[in-house]
């Protein structure tokens, strides 16, 4: 006989392993890692639960025989993201398109990347190639909107270290490997920058250094999972997006790619309370480098005693500043979003 919990730990398991974007797996595999955490399921009940998840459409299944594979199913966005469901349906995938060019467009241009916003519409929606743009600009593009789509497939269960590794393996989307700088994980050599803060002073700040990476991302996950939800909505959402792109930025987990993936990761607790992500505009990027300096520039670097005792977040009062700078990116956000409302 099956048990529902045991039914559920061979989902858990299949979701965690095997959800990934282009990731298949056979019969064989599956058992080996259930083997692996001490789930010893009899092949014939594997095969029966098998059927039955491609028969409810949570897996796709591919070949036959001995070829046989599987794939989970992830939902349309349309179908997990709250903040479309007052869209008209017609109107939905246009508005996901909208958002995904113009999130690509101001996180990439943040960094420095030099096509315009038609260029990346036009790179995104009908695969042109922008003459005299390097090949690089591209894959940033190709690359943020790949990982735009892991987002939303986060949005239905609890964030993982693993997701936040995939997510910066799409962001670096084709870039060159790099021993020194891997990708779809944490970083192996210190890392500092130097920058200019509100008031003109120049700084130089330091990240957290590689061996304390783990730890604290092992943190910052575990935050991102205990948000309550339910006390987020369209004026609170702004605060809580600052306090995890300020987290995030503390650590600086990354060789590259640090600036992209806060922006992409602090808004998972915005989605899944059902409102739309915060998009901040890179004619705007002047001000934000320099609330980040403001901020990061009064901090020592985070280790894992340090955020024990303080928390990823070691003095609140230095977090107001970039929370209302945050609050209206987001009116400017809704207000691309909910035309008609006039927010």
């Amino acid at each position: 006989m099956e048990y529902k919990s045991e039914i559920t730990a061979i989902w858990q398991v299949v979701e965690r392993q095997y959800g990934r974007v282009d990731q298949s797996f056979n019969l064989p595999e599956l058992r080996e890692v259930l083997n692996s955490l001490n789930l010893d399921i009899p092949e014939r009940t594997l095969r029966r639960r098998l059927l039955l998840w491609v028969g409810e459409g949570r897996l796709a299944r591919t070949g036959k025989k001995r070829g046989t594979r599987y794939q989970v199913i992830s939902p349309e966005p349309t179908q997990v993201l709250g903040f479309l469901q007052a869209i008209d349906p017609s109107r939905r995938n246009a508005l996901l398109s909208l958002i995904r060019d113009r999130w690509t467009h101001a996180s990439t241009a943040i960094e420095g990347n030099t096509l315009s916003l038609g260029d990346t519409h036009a790179i995104l929606e009908l695969g042109l190639t922008i003459s005299g743009k390097p090949l690089r600009e591209h894959q940033e593009v190709l690359g943020h909107a790949r990982a735009i789509d892991l987002l939303y497939r986060m949005v239905t269960h609890p964030v993982s270290v693993q997701n936040v590794l995939d997510l910066h393996k799409a962001v670096q989307h084709e870039i060159l490997v790099d021993t020194l700088a891997p990708l779809g994980a944490w970083k192996v050599e210190p890392n500092y920058t130097s920058s200019v803060t509100s008031s003109g002073e120049q700084v130089i700040i330091e990240y957290a250094a590689p061996d304390n990476v783990p730890s604290l991302m092992d943190a910052f996950v575990r935050a991102i999972n205990r948000w309550d939800l339910s006390a987020i909505d369209p004026a609170s959402a702004p605060a809580c997006y600052a306090r995890l792109h300020l987290a995030f930025v503390y650590i600086h987990p990354f060789a590259d790619g640090n600036g992209r993936m806060a922006r992409l990761v602090s808004n998972l607790p915005l989605l899944k309370a059902g409102l739309p992500p915060l998009l901040i505009d890179q004619d705007r990027r002047r001000k934000y480098i320099a609330l980040l300096a403001d901020y990061q520039s009064r901090l020592d670097p985070p280790n894992s005693e340090s955020v024990k005792d303080l928390g990823l977040w070691p003095e609140d009062k230095l977090v107001v500043p970039f929370e209302m700078f945050c609050a209206s990116c987001y009116q400017d956000t809704l207000q691309i979003i909910y035309p008609e409302k006039g927010q």
